[in-house]
């Protein structure tokens, strides 16, 4: 009996330094990555997926939607993106044939889509039009995209010599098909609304209170200006400012409690959502490398660069953005109008670096369940344009752009 508690205190103290072994490895490779302790959060709804659609304009509007709602003191909805998109894919059909499809007609939008269709058609809950009509769990829209295309092209192409009064009923009957007919009248919580009536009783939400902010020199400083990307379908304009009171206003807005719906490029090699959970835009720290290192780093390709830069396994120096770069990198297509998200907070990583925490809609596909940090280089440099309620610009930038 004493050799087999000996024997057991030999194994439980193996058992501990084990542990504590593992413990360490654990807590070396997470300070080897990204450590975040985040500052400020602002409330939102969960995360969603847009799965096999190009419709993350759609989900992020209406999440931003969802926190505005929170903010006011409203009840937490779970609006529906697919309501949004049945309206902006027909009335963007009817414009493409009225401009002999000189226009880019797909799935993809922007955040006006979303209050567009808030003003002219208002809302409904999500269990009122899921848009989930062809027995999937998930938004599959790639054969419903290309049907609506084929349509639309072959109104204009057709041999008739005219347009026929039918063709949009024609249209609307596939989107029917495919997304569900859209309800006239639905119950929500023991009473009937209408979505018109539904956006003003239960949302609360005017779509005029919502403007969108870019920062471009190829147009006046607070001036207003219909952003060139192709999916400025609605020609909508936004309000040109100086990238550092595009950042002032971000700022102010997540510090005052409310949320930014944000526009971006996604195509850098820095975003890195999936496997980091960061979207960043690494230089290299010339400081810390030795005269021989320093001389291996110059004989690098670009490319070389740019590959040893992201294999960084934590926080590293972080490019010095300006609104040049900014121009440049539009100008030259590589700053495009890729995915829409909803910036939701703010962040340090174990540096002190300051990151913004973004809601994406992709599902829970990372260690973040969902969401990223997003460092202030990388929003500086690659955001297309941010929506925001007019209330979260600071004063002195509301009077320059007259609201």
């Amino acid at each position: 009996m004493k050799g087999f508690k000996s024997l057991s205190l030999a194994v439980l103290a193996s058992c501990v330094m084990t542990f504590s072994a593992v413990a360490k490895d654990k807590k070396d490779k997470k300070e080897d990555g990204y450590v975040f302790t985040e500052v400020k959060t602002i409330p939102n709804t969960s995360i969603k997926n847009q799965h096999r659609s190009g419709t993350c304009w759609s989900f992020s509007g209406i999440s931003f939607l969802e926190s505005e709602m929170m903010r006011m003191g409203k009840e937490e909805v779970d609006l529906s993106e697919m309501f949004i998109v049945y309206h902006c894919y027909s009335d963007k059909a009817e414009k493409f044939v009225r401009l002999h499809g000189k226009l880019n007609f797909g799935p993809g939008g922007a955040f006006h889509d979303v209050t567009y269709v808030l003003k002219n058609y208002g809302l409904v809950p999500e269990n009122a039009y899921t848009g989930l009509n062809i027995g999937e769990k998930n938004h599959v829209h790639g054969e419903m995209d290309q049907i609506l295309n084929d349509m639309v092209s072959g109104v204009i192409k057709n041999k008739n010599r005219k347009i026929s009064p039918v063709w949009r009923n024609a249209f609307d009957a596939t989107l029917d098909t495919y997304l569900g007919e859209l309800p006239k009248t639905f119950e929500y919580k023991g009473k009937e609304y209408t979505p018109k009536t539904f956006a003003k009783e239960v949302t609360g939400l005017n779509a005029d209170d919502y403007v969108e902010i870019s920062s471009y020199t190829h147009h006046p400083f607070y001036s207003q200006f219909a952003i060139e990307v192709p999916d400025n379908w609605l020609w909508d304009n936004v309000y040109n400012v100086p990238m550092n009171e595009m950042m002032e206003i971000i700022d102010n807005a997540i510090n005052k409690g409310y949320s930014v719906a944000w526009a971006a490029d996604v195509s850098e090699k820095g975003f890195d959502t999936k496997k980091k959970g960061v979207a960043i835009v690494p230089e290299a720290d010339l400081a810390e490398m030795d005269n021989a290192e320093i001389a291996k780093w110059e004989n690098m390709s670009d490319r070389e660069k740019q590959s040893k830069l992201l294999s960084r396994k934590g926080p590293g120096k972080e490019k010095k953005i300006t609104q040049e770069m900014r121009q440049e990198a539009y100008d030259n297509y590589q700053t495009t109008d890729d995915h829409g998200m909803q910036i939701v907070g703010t962040a340090k990583d174990q540096k002190g670096n300051m990151y913004y925490k973004v809601k994406n809609s992709w599902g829970e596909y990372n260690d973040y369940k969902g969401y990223f940090y997003a460092s202030k280089p990388f929003v500086e440099y690659k955001t297309m344009d941010i929506m925001v309620h007019k209330s979260a610009i600071p004063k002195h930038i509301r009077k320059k752009l007259g609201l």
